[in-house]
């Protein structure tokens, strides 16, 4: 074991696709806290983040034959991945909590912990910013992921997504443009109104 520990992670790697678990665990050593640190920069709960991360490993290890390493790691793979399963979770709890509001309501006040139960619970922990990321799409959104938020280099992003680094380099300029627009605020006066001259002339 002493040996595995002071090996590369692609040597680890190579063990952990014939079935090695202590191997895998090492690898799994070196990356649950980055792990962990994105999917809770996402989701903003602890438990939420703990699920996400397990989730991750898990489809690490059942997709390991066709996972690609990265500058001689699994962590970019990672990262993609846990970017889709909070993405996935959102969804649900947002399918959840619109199943719950379907549900018909009684005639009495609910007490203070049911009310507590409806509400979502994203509504006021989730920044801006990782709900914008959230509603790219795919492509884009798992782009700004590494790059932005993990801070891994477009060539680096561009091999995890099987694109070039100039189709890379593009559509995160055209994501962060999507990202500026939906995180600026909508201006005070509807699109539309007629402005006060407009109406010059048209009272009685």
């Amino acid at each position: 074991m002493g040996n595995m520990e002071a090996a590369g992670e692609p040597a680890l790697w190579e063990r952990s696709l014939r079935g090695d678990g202590d191997a895998f665990g090492l690898v799994f050593d070196r990356h649950n806290a980055r792990v962990f640190r994105h999917a809770y920069g996402f989701l903003r709960n602890r438990h939420d983040a703990e699920d996400a991360t397990a989730a991750a490993f898990l489809e690490l290890w059942r997709r390991r034959a066709k996972v690609r390493l990265v500058n001689g790691s699994v962590l970019p793979w990672l990262l993609t991945t846990t970017t889709n399963v909070a993405r996935n979770h959102q969804r649900a709890a947002r399918r959840y909590h619109s199943f719950l509001s379907a549900l018909p309501r009684e005639v009495e006040s609910p007490d203070a912990a049911e009310e507590a139960m409806a509400r979502n619970p994203y509504e006021a922990l989730e920044p801006e910013l990782a709900a914008a990321v959230l509603a790219l799409g795919s492509a884009d959104r798992q782009l700004v992921a590494l790059v932005v938020v993990a801070g891994c280099s477009i060539g680096d992003a561009a091999d995890v997504l099987d694109v070039t680094a100039s189709a890379a380099k593009t559509r995160l300029h055209r994501a962060r443009l999507k990202l500026r627009a939906a995180l600026e605020p909508h201006p005070p006066a509807a699109a539309g109104l007629a402005e006060p001259r407009a109406l010059e002339g048209e009272l009685p």
